[in-house]
């Protein structure tokens, strides 16, 4: 399948929300909301429009997958470190299981960092962000603002030692919890 990988438009909105949702229609840990917090997060201060990215089909020129990395910051009481939250990444079921992922993942960081972002923190899978040199980020003193298994939230230096003297519990946009 030929596919590329471009920067999300405006005019492609309603329809990358109808990829995330059944993306995660049948996703055994989803509130089956993604969708509305992709709505929120791009209203609100921290989105990054380069960094809301879609997989188009190039045979059907198909919107197939999506993703987005927004800013969040990490603090403790000394300090206040902005950083990226990756989430969510979205594949249309009949898609998944191809690379489009993956590819979608590698593309985004890539533009982080050309940006001149440090790290990215995300909730996910244990057995597949590590793939792309995610750790626990409890590695790092780096918490979750609520309640979840140490090893699915982690976080990446997309610079060297970024996170090395970084600490604190993440601050999410509101537009996770609306």
């Amino acid at each position: 399948m030929n596919m590329r990988i471009r920067k999300e438009q405006v005019d492609d909105y309603s329809v990358t929300e109808q990829v995330v949702k059944s993306a995660f229609a049948n996703a055994e840990f989803s509130d089956h909301k993604e969708h509305e917090l992709v709505s929120r997060i791009r209203k609100s201060d921290a989105f990054i429009p380069a960094l809301s990215l879609v997989a188009i089909d190039e045979e059907n020129q198909k919107i197939v997958g999506h993703i987005l990395l927004s800013k969040i910051n990490i603090r403790n009481d000394n300090q206040s470190i902005e950083s990226l939250a990756l989430a969510p990444v979205s594949v249309l079921p009949t898609y998944q299981s191809k690379g489009i992922g993956k590819k979608l993942i590698l593309e985004a960081l890539q533009k982080a960092k050309e940006l001149g972002y440090q790290s990215v923190v995300v909730l996910g899978h244990p057995q597949y962000y590590p793939k792309f040199g995610f750790q626990k980020a409890s590695r790092w003193g780096i918490k979750a603002p609520f309640e979840v298994p140490d090893e699915v939230f982690m976080a990446l230096e997309l610079q060297e030692n970024a996170l090395a003297n970084v600490s604190g519990v993440v601050e999410y946009s509101s537009a996770f919890f609306d």
